[in-house]
């Protein structure tokens, strides 16, 4: 099913209040500002700073 595409312009960090791209595997949304990755549960995305996790580079 996936995540809305309007949702998805309207979702930003709760940290930075940076707008979120939803990440390539579709499993994530990821804030470019802050690097957080916010996990997406039964296409429902957990927008909780807890809940994040920071993306490491490669």
């Amino acid at each position: 099913m996936g995540i809305d595409p309007k949702l998805l312009e309207i979702l930003a960090c709760p940290v930075c209040k940076t707008p979120v791209k939803l990440e390539e595997n579709g499993e994530a949304l990821f804030c470019t500002q802050c690097r957080r990755l916010y996990p997406i549960r039964d296409d429902i995305p957990v927008m909780l700073v807890e809940e994040a996790r920071i993306k490491e580079d490669k």
